[in-house]
């Protein structure tokens, strides 16, 4: 072609593949590889349901995405008091255990979680032994409903009945309540998938005993600022989830004159039972989580996912201003350290209501600030940095409360964006522990769970639905 000069140096941005960009570089030509793959992963119906989303509704969802990442950044949730489940859970009634997760019937209800639904049967006296309450359970005399269906959060394999003590948290902001249950501790307890015993006597501990001392301890100390205490203990190398010792230091430093107030027959066994649990904080932290995500899934067109549980057979999701659930199969744990004796093949599915940290800056969000995750997570602390960032892939904002000092203060990243999942075929990953899968021996070690992209890629279709044609 006349008058054409080609160029004498060649420089390229190669897109998609990386193979010709490794042929350019062999070559000793300066190349940069963007990585670029097919919008989720190629699939019809979510590619249209993120046409959708991203033509003329995305200025709405974005607007609707702002206001929820305001209010979970910004709720103040403030521990108030200790009351019971059977007094304070909105529409609790009757005979009824709470379970972790989204509902399901006994039969598909996993082992650990059976073996601490009869425990909790037992601890309210409904029933002389497991095997009594067993019965009661298959029958559906004893009914069961999902804790997130009353404001209420509980870990790993835990199911409460109405006697059990439950920490309630106000967040003033948004007008909204949430419960937990009392962390139960490590050894032979029923949120570890044990029946025993001594995991009901541990259950009637805290509602004679860890209950009334907690709720003593509130009288004379007053409400406390939950998420003031995470985030020091973010700094100090806790994620919030998988290690809340940090947080759980400062409380008891905290509260420690009004534990040494207490009455002489609560004072040394609560103060035994609070020194052995360093998990103390998760059960506070998780409830301060729910009191924001309350308020933020009052947010009508949002892509925010608002509700993440598990109760180690299904996995699901809700997403802010929606009342359904999305569901798939409660995925395996992986990137884990077990126990001597243990291993993939003994391990239950992921489980518990703990992922709720995850949505709201803490947990894996958090895995760049802690030494302990990062051992979970290849090692080194670029490994847990790089499980930071993934989270702030899918992300739609930052937290401005919880910074990570080994990445220069960063904020935490805050409010899964279910089309920045389902877009890039990135799902939040769970720091957790590990039960085993049926013999009730309890924990056997602890890992990552990687949230399964099903239940994501439903919701973003179902939202699509909603706001614009239908997109199937």
């Amino acid at each position: 072609m006349p008058g054409l000069v080609l160029p004498e140096t060649v420089e390229v941005v190669n897109v998609g593949l990386p193979m010709f960009a490794d042929a350019v570089r062999t070559q000793g030509r300066p190349v940069q590889q963007v990585d670029w793959r097919i919008p989720a992963n190629g699939d019809p119906a979510a590619i249209r349901a993120l046409t959708i989303l991203h033509a003329d509704a995305a200025a709405g969802i974005d607007e609707a995405n702002a206001e929820v990442v305001r209010r979970l950044d910004e709720g103040v949730p403030r521990l108030v008091g200790v009351s019971t489940v059977g007094e304070a859970v909105p529409g609790y009634e009757g005979r009824t255990i709470l379970h972790c997760g989204p509902p399901l019937p006994y039969p598909e209800v996993c082992d650990p979680l059976q073996r601490s639904m009869r425990a909790a049967v037992v601890a309210e006296g409904w029933a002389a032994d497991v095997a009594a309450a067993e019965r009661l359970l298959r029958s559906g005399e004893v009914r069961l409903d999902a804790a997130n269906h009353h404001d209420t959060v509980v870990p790993m394999a835990s199911a409460v009945g109405p006697s059990q003590p439950v920490i309630v948290v106000e967040n003033a902001e948004g007008g909204t309540r949430a419960y937990s249950s009392l962390n139960q501790g490590p050894g032979e307890v029923a949120w570890f998938g044990r029946d025993t015993d001594a995991a009901i006597a541990r259950l009637r501990f805290l509602a004679d005993t860890a209950g009334p001392a907690v709720a003593s301890i509130l009288d004379a100390a007053g409400p406390l600022d939950l998420l003031a205490i995470a985030a020091q203990g973010i700094t100090m190398g806790d994620d919030l989830h998988m290690r809340t010792q940090a947080a759980t230091n400062l409380l008891t430093r905290t509260w420690l004159p009004h534990i040494a107030a207490l009455p002489d027959a609560a004072r040394v066994p609560f103060a035994q039972y609070l020194a052995g649990n360093h998990l103390f904080f998760l059960n506070l932290a998780m409830a301060a989580a729910k009191s924001l995500q309350l308020h933020a899934e009052q947010v009508e067109g949002s892509s925010i996912v608002t509700t993440m549980s598990r109760n180690g057979t299904t996995f699901g999701i809700k997403l802010a201003g929606a009342p359904d659930w999305h569901l798939t199969e409660a995925p395996p744990i992986g990137e884990a350290l077990y126990y001597s004796g243990f291993g993939p093949e003994t391990s239950a599915r992921d489980i518990g209501d703990s992922a709720v940290l995850e949505l709201t800056g803490m947990g894996g969000p958090a895995a760049g600030g802690s030494a302990a995750v990062a051992a979970f997570l290849g090692g080194t602390m670029a490994d847990a940095a790089a499980a930071t960032e993934g989270f702030r892939a899918i992300c739609a904002g930052t937290s401005s409360r919880f910074t990570l000092p080994p990445m220069g203060f960063a904020g935490t990243p805050l409010g899964v964006d279910v089309r920045k999942v389902v877009e890039l075929g990135i799902t939040p990953k769970v720091t957790t522990g590990i039960l085993h899968v049926d013999a009730g021996t309890g924990q056997v070690g602890a890992g990552v769970a990687t949230a399964p992209l099903e239940c994501f890629t439903d919701a973003l279709v179902a939202l699509a639905g909603r706001i614009g044609p239908t997109a199937r």
